[in-house]
């Protein structure tokens, strides 16, 4: 039962396009027996902070399969630049909801606990306009250099300075305990933000980049960055989601590779 108060309505949203250069179909990959976004789907019923869940799709196949095995879901435009933009539409058919979580559709091991408390902090404190979540870096780690990792510097109460793919901070001076932050690409947002949000251009810092939070943070937008041991992976390629179906399979005995 969920435990959102009643003067809130959290919706989490998997968006799950068809379309992906690496992996087309994606969605409807069978893991250990189950289409990959249902494995997202019986994570996110495991939360006691979301009142509704709805996948977000263009294509009738994702959605049928969806309803297949009992699940929710909308049709959306095939056109959105973005993914938020495909969770604004998607969220509209929930007129109620007051705070939505944008849920990765390809993240089958994602933490039910980590959404609860995005949803938490997101109903707890009404000056938010989103939060998200990163783990822990050693500065030496080499996912620091790679560019396909996304890195995000915080101020000291938590809240997101800025996104990049470049090893942020630079450590001129070494900083005992400072870590490194890889953000991790799960988003919270109250309902009037998101609606503003997908209203604005594409902004400079998030085009040199190729991030769409730089956008929110380009027009003020206060986010905050829990920071979590939930590494949980995202499916990219057909190797990965193998990787996974071991861990599913097999989970006191496997770890990640």
């Amino acid at each position: 039962m969920p435990l959102s108060s009643s003067h809130f309505h959290v919706l989490g949203v998997l968006p799950a396009r068809w379309g992906s250069t690496r992996f087309p179909g994606k969605p409807l990959h069978i893991i250990a027996g189950k289409p990959l976004i249902q494995h997202v789907w019986e994570r996110c019923r495991q939360c006691v902070r979301l009142d509704e869940i709805l996948v977000a799709t263009d294509d009738a196949r994702i959605l049928q399969a969806v309803e297949n095995f009992g699940g929710h879901a909308v049709m959306t435009s095939p056109e959105h630049p973005t993914g938020t933009d495909r969770i604004a539409e998607a969220a509209r058919a929930v007129p109620q909801a007051t705070h939505i979580v944008n849920i990765q559709g390809d993240e089958p091991l994602i933490e039910p606990s980590l959404i609860d408390e995005l949803a938490a902090t997101m109903t707890a404190d009404p000056a938010l306009d989103m939060a998200t979540a990163a783990n822990p870096l050693d500065p030496a780690d080499p996912a620091v250099l790679d560019p396909n990792v996304v890195k995000v510097v915080t101020a000291l109460d938590g809240r997101a300075l800025y996104f990049s793919r470049s090893p942020v901070p630079f450590f001129r001076n070494a900083v005992p305990g400072l870590p490194v932050l890889r953000h991790k690409g799960i988003y919270a947002y109250s309902r009037s933000f998101l609606e503003r949000f997908v209203a604005w251009p594409p902004s400079p810092l998030e085009i040199a980049e190729s991030l769409e939070q730089l956008r929110a943070l380009e027009n003020g937008a206060s986010i905050k960055v829990i920071l979590t041991n939930d590494t949980s992976p995202g499916v990219d390629t057909p190797q990965q989601a193998l990787a996974i179906e071991r861990i599913l399979s097999f989970p006191d005995h496997l770890a990640l590779p």
